[in-house]
């Protein structure tokens, strides 16, 4: 059975979640009788706590309005979904003093935590990475996210149930390097040990995982973050696609981000001009490739279509098409 004094805090948090809360939503909250949620609240009170009593049909206890109050109560996801905000935030172009405000909110929070949640989410904020598209991010499991986030810090594996974009099942045994968020999602990238390579899974996919015995050595080479870029560029899509562009990475990638492509120096064959300006091989995997002539134009610099020459059909269809708008008068 809970303490009284464990209730009393228990109502605060009620309380503090905003909105007026009647009597018998209390009580039963609580699992005591309306006259003892009467007494807590007098206990309430009597530590300057300004419930407010609310008359009527609908009415019960609140908070004053506009009042801080301490202590600072969050739940293990409360407190991951507000420290992931503020992280995310910093992230989303800040002023100077904004990202101050942001530092010092993060601190302030970190510092009224319970000492477990602290070093879980500790944990957790050194296990994670971001790519260059953050995103609006979806709400993770925060038990399976600190789980693995442990196992990524303490170099342990994890078994995981998956389901893949196919619907299969699975279970595996992966050695996390890290957490990635990326675009809206959470990914974990690792070894997977049961084919021996590299592999990426997306968190929501994911429906439990457990730390296992033993430990493994974590790669040299790319961190989390560049690892899950380099998988989708490099996915089993229906097209391969290979182009030669004339241009500088920055005016590339401002169309073809990492996620989706790899560039690589281009070498002119014996007998080509080398002077002839500064041209870069691009290499993407796509399922579809009626958007690519639309980016291809938008780059506006020179290209050239290795393959498939299914895209040097839609370019020119493309062209054909501008060019017959372009003459109407």
């Amino acid at each position: 059975m809970p303490r009284p004094t464990g209730r009393v805090l228990t109502l605060l948090e009620l309380l503090q979640s905003g909105g007026t809360r009647t009597v018998a939503e209390l009580a039963d909250r609580l699992g005591v009788e309306g006259r003892t949620v009467r007494r807590y609240v007098d206990q309430l009170i009597d530590l300057d706590v300004p419930v407010e009593s609310v008359r009527g049909r609908y009415g019960g206890y609140r908070l004053a309005p506009g009042y801080r109050l301490p202590p600072l109560m969050l739940s293990d996801d409360e407190a991951l979904a507000v420290l992931l905000g503020l992280v995310t935030g910093r992230r989303a172009g800040l002023t100077a003093t904004e990202r101050t405000a942001n530092e010092t909110a993060s601190a302030k929070i970190r510092r009224v935590l319970p000492k477990h949640i602290a070093r879980r989410l500790d944990t957790l904020l050194e296990a994670l990475a971001f790519t260059d598209q953050p995103g609006e991010l979806d709400h993770p499991d925060a038990g399976l996210l600190l789980t693995i986030a442990d196992a990524v810090r303490h170099r342990r594996p994890v078994s995981i149930r998956y389901t893949d974009r196919d619907g299969r099942r699975s279970e595996r045994t992966l050695h996390a390097y890290g957490i990635v968020a990326h675009a809206g999602r959470w990914y974990v990238t690792g070894k997977d040990a049961q084919v021996g390579e590299d592999r990426t899974f997306r968190l929501d996919r994911i429906a439990a995982a457990r730390t296992l015995p033993g430990s493994f050595e974590a790669p040299m080479g790319p961190g989390p973050a560049q690892r899950v870029l380099s998988g989708f560029a490099t996915a089993e899509y229906r097209h391969e696609v290979t182009l030669r562009i004339h241009g500088t990475v920055e005016q590339i990638r401002a169309h073809l981000p990492a996620s989706v492509t790899s560039l690589e120096e281009y070498e002119p064959a014996a007998g080509q001009d080398r002077a002839a300006g500064h041209w870069l091989r691009v290499e993407l995997r796509a399922q579809q490739l009626d958007w690519l002539p639309r980016i291809l134009a938008s780059l506006d610099r020179p290209f050239v279509i290795e393959r498939p020459d299914e895209l040097r059909d839609l370019v020119i269809a493309l062209a054909d098409r501008l060019t017959s708008y372009a003459r109407q008068a």
